[in-house]
C-alpha cells in the first residue's frame, strides 16, 4: 500500500445502545453459569457474537429454543410483544436489552394504532428491528422500503402516521417521507426524528470527509443496517472506492492516497485499530474528522443492575469486606470495547 494520509471519522463505532447491550450481556455471562441464551444476535457484528459464543452464550432465533428456567437476554433491536411475554413465561431470568430509541418507536406505534391511525413504517424487510416493531400493531402497520411501495399503498380512510426503523440512512428516510407526504398531505410524523442520533452522527462525519478521500473503508458486518447505510452513502457521495470490511484482513492491497476510515455502530475499537495498522497508521497519526461529541449514556436494564448490585454485596461480605467502603459500581466510564477485550 501507498497510503499518504488517513482520515478517521469521529464519532464512529459503538453507539450508546450497543454499549449498553454488550455490557449487559457481559454481566449476565459473569452472573450465571452457562449457557446464557440471547434472542437474536445481541448486535449485528459477527466478531462480537463469536466472542460471546466462546463464553457460552447461545443465540437463538426462536424463543421456544430457550430451555425452561434458563436466563435469556433479548437483543438491542427490540422484540415482538409476544416474544417478550414468552420469555417471561419460560421461568428464567429475563433481561430486555432493547435500545431506548427502539422502545420510543414501539411506543409511538402502540399509541398511534390505539388512536385509529394507519401507520406507514419505513424499514428493511426481515430486519429484527422492523419485525419487532411491526408486531406491536400488525393490523395497522404497512412496511415500505421504496417510493414505488409508497405509491402502491391504499387510500386509507383512517388518519395516517409515519414512523421509521432507527438505523436508516437519512437520505432514504427523507425520500420516502417526501413521497408519503405527497400521498397523504395531512400525515402525522413525530416531532423528533425516529432516526438514531448515532446513525446520523456517523453519516455526517462520513459526508464531511468523503470529498477528501481516494477511498473509504467502512468497518462492520454485512447484516448491520447502519453499516450498509454508511457504505451506500460513501458511494452516493462520489468516493471512487468504497470498501465494507469485517476485519483488516479484508482490505485490498492497492489502496493509495487519502483513505477515510469509519465504523458502524456495532463495530468495536479493536477492529478500527487493526484496520489503521494495516494501512500503516496509528490512531494518533490519523487525522480526525469530528462533527460532534457524543456523551449519551443508556444504563443497563434496572433488574440487571439490581442483580449485579446484590452479587457485589454478597461477594463483599463473603470476602470479609466493608459494605460502606466498597467502591460504587459505575459502568458508565467503562467502554464496552474494554469489556469485550476482557472476556
Amino acid at each position: 500500500m501507498d497510503v499518504d494520509r488517513v482520515l478517521l471519522a469521529e464519532p464512529r463505532g459503538f453507539c450508546a445502545g450497543v454499549e449498553m447491550a454488550i455490557k449487559a450481556l457481559a454481566w449476565m455471562v459473569r452472573a450465571f453459569e452457562p449457557p446464557v441464551y440471547c434472542y437474536h444476535e445481541i448486535v449485528h457484528n459477527k466478531l462480537v457474537v463469536d466472542r460471546f459464543r466462546a463464553q457460552g452464550v447461545v443465540f437463538v432465533d426462536d424463543i421456544a429454543e430457550v430451555p425452561e428456567g434458563r436466563p435469556v437476554m433479548l437483543s438491542a433491536h427490540g422484540s415482538a410483544p409476544e416474544v417478550v411475554q414468552a420469555a417471561r413465561d419460560s421461568g428464567g431470568y429475563v433481561v430486555d436489552a432493547v435500545c431506548p430509541l427502539v422502545t420510543k418507536v414501539h411506543h409511538e406505534v402502540k399509541v398511534r394504532a390505539g388512536k385509529g391511525y394507519q401507520i406507514v413504517y419505513v424499514g428493511h424487510e426481515g430486519h429484527e428491528e422492523a419485525v419487532g416493531t411491526m408486531a406491536v400493531a400488525p393490523d395497522a402497520i404497512h412496511r415500505v422500503e421504496t417510493t414505488e411501495e409508497v405509491d402502491a399503498l391504499p387510500d386509507f380512510d383512517q388518519p395516517v402516521a409515519m414512523l421509521a426503523q432507527t438505523t436508516l440512512s437519512h437520505r432514504d428516510w427523507a425520500g420516502l417521507r417526501d413521497a408519503a407526504v405527497e400521498r397523504f398531505p395531512s400525515m402525522w410524523v413525530p416531532g423528533r426524528s425516529d432516526l438514531c442520533f448515532a446513525t446520523t452522527n456517523r453519516q455526517s462525519a462520513l459526508l464531511e470527509m468523503a470529498p477528501r478521500c481516494d477511498a473509504i473503508v467502512v468497518i462492520g458486518s454485512s447484516n448491520s443496517s447502519n453499516t450498509r447505510a454508511l457504505a451506500q452513502l460513501a458511494q452516493e457521495a462520489g468516493c471512487p472506492r468504497v470498501f465494507r470490511v469485517n476485519t483488516a484482513d479484508e482490505l485490498p492491497d492497492d489502496l493509495t492516497g487519502t483513505v477515510g476510515v469509519t465504523a458502524g455502530a456495532s463495530a468495536y475499537e479493536e477492529l478500527i485499530e487493526a484496520v489503521l495498522a494495516r494501512l500503516g497508521f496509528t490512531k494518533a497519526e490519523a487525522e480526525p474528522v469530528r462533527v460532534t461529541e457524543e456523551d449519551e449514556y443508556f444504563p443497563p436494564p434496572r433488574n440487571l443492575r439490581d442483580l449485579v448490585a446484590a452479587i457485589d454485596v454478597v461477594a463483599t461480605l463473603t470476602l470479609g469486606g466493608s459494605l460502606p467502603d466498597r467502591p460504587p459500581a459505575d459502568d458508565r466510564t467503562l467502554p464496552a470495547s474494554e469489556v469485550l477485550a476482557a472476556l
